[in-house]
């Protein structure tokens, strides 16, 4: 049934019939969750063969003690590694402890505070400091902007990436402008993938920009594919040499949804002007990482190839629940006009578009049946949708039976609001 091809007396009958089912579920006291992108039990599960993989032998690859001080910048052999995800140089490369996340935050406070280039160069010179947020996006990167009083500008994300002709202007036309963010794979929420042009206008725009502007790369999917086919990412590393902009980009990845959630890798790669910059920031805060845990990520994932094969157990996983929510919606949902959504081929989300106006009430619906989803607004910045649409999904954590119960809900919350919109009409 479309629900603008319905008469009056169906859509009544319908609504009716659905908060039957809708009474039914309350009385069930469910308790669902499908709010966060964690990784399931079964996923850090994967990587049990981190404790105890070490043996005693604490030796890294230039003969150094792990457990000991120093090494700011990161094992080398660690940052061999972690450079082939991110597609820089090892030199390019540092890792640090278990969140790419503190990674960003403290590139961008340095970058306000102190200044990349010193101090005539930081941020916070500026009487006012803008970021472009592509939307809908990472409610995190919205979190740090807000905290640091960063005012974010929303740009459109299209399935090929931030709609780059409006960014160019944006940020051609304001020097205020310092940044944007980015999850180039697979990304937060809707799982797009960036298109190889938008990859290299991306790259160049420290050159269109101000001066200090910065591209936050977080590549927090990179290796994260659902099926065998999935697209490839083109790398902005190589772009960025070519034009001589590599000063102007900062990538981000972890293994937090490769290993252990809690206890994973965090790096960072950039110019090797910036990370020397950075790290003598960093010099100020600590000591070293922890390069214990380096060494045993090193000694479990080994290389490419068996990072690769360890990924395609974590798909295995992920996909039926993926599918689990993708087939609900295609049967129960395609061709209603009740809304749209993505089908990602990677990542860890589903972005799904209510009709305008109708989020905030698909969640309170859900949620008051005992079915958490992440709050209406949380994918724009300062938590405000403004067409009150974009509901994010995240099926990973629940098992397998539950994301199906929890999708099941959602789907009867979307169909009761559209409903009774249509009918208020």
């Amino acid at each position: 049934m479309h629900i603008d091809k319905a008469t009056e007396a169906e859509l009544r009958a319908a609504l009716a019939d659905l908060h039957e089912q809708y009474d039914a579920l309350a009385a069930k006291n469910l308790n669902l969750d499908l709010t966060r992108g964690k990784p399931s039990a079964a996923q850090v599960a994967l990587s049990d063969a981190l404790d105890g993989i070490l043996d005693g032998n604490y030796r890294a690859a230039d003969g150094s003690d792990a457990r000991n001080y120093g090494g700011l910048e990161g094992l080398p052999e660690a940052r061999a590694l972690f450079a082939e995800v991110l597609g820089t140089a090892p030199e390019e490369t540092l890792v640090g402890g278990n969140s790419s996340l503190t990674l960003m935050y403290q590139v961008m406070d340095f970058a306000l505070r102190e200044g990349l280039r010193g101090a005539d160069s930081a941020w916070g010179n500026r009487a006012q400091v803008k970021f472009l947020c592509p939307v809908p996006g990472y409610d995190r990167h919205f979190s740090v902007c807000e905290y640091l009083g960063i005012e974010m500008i929303p740009v459109r994300l299209l399935d090929s990436g931030p709609d780059m002709d409006q960014v160019e202007a944006l940020v051609a036309a304001d020097a205020d402008i310092k940044g944007i963010w980015c999850v180039p794979r697979f990304s937060n929420p809707t799982g797009c993938v960036y298109s190889a042009e938008t990859v290299k206008r991306l790259a160049g725009l420290p050159q269109v920009a101000s001066a200090s502007f910065i591209v936050m790369w977080d590549n927090a999917y990179a290796v994260h594919t659902l099926q065998d086919d999935a697209p490839a990412l083109a790398s902005i590393a190589a772009h960025a040499r070519e034009l001589g902009t590599m000063d102007g980009i900062f990538q981000f990845g972890s293994t937090s949804k490769i290993t252990f959630a809690g206890a994973g890798v965090g790096f960072v790669g950039s110019s090797e002007r910036n990370l020397a910059a950075f790290r003598a920031h960093l010099a100020f805060q600590t000591i070293g990482p922890d390069k214990v845990n380096q060494l045993r990520h090193v000694r479990f994932l080994k290389d490419s190839e068996t990072l690769n094969a360890h990924m395609s157990r974590h798909a295995a996983l992920l996909k039926p629940r993926f599918d689990a929510v993708l087939g609900t919606l295609e049967r129960e949902l395609a061709g209603s006009g009740m809304g749209n959504w993505t089908t990602p081929q990677g990542g860890y989300f589903v972005s799904f578009d209510a009709l305008p106006g109708l989020a905030s009430e698909i969640v309170a619906l859900a949620g008051n049946v005992g079915v958490k989803l992440t709050p209406a607004g949380a994918t724009f910045p300062y938590g405000k949708d403004p067409d009150n649409r974009n509901i994010r999904l995240s099926p990973s954590f629940p098992a397998q039976d539950d994301v199906q119960a929890s999708v099941d809900v959602f789907v009867l919350c979307v169909k009761i609001a559209s409903i009774k919109q249509r009918l208020s009409r």
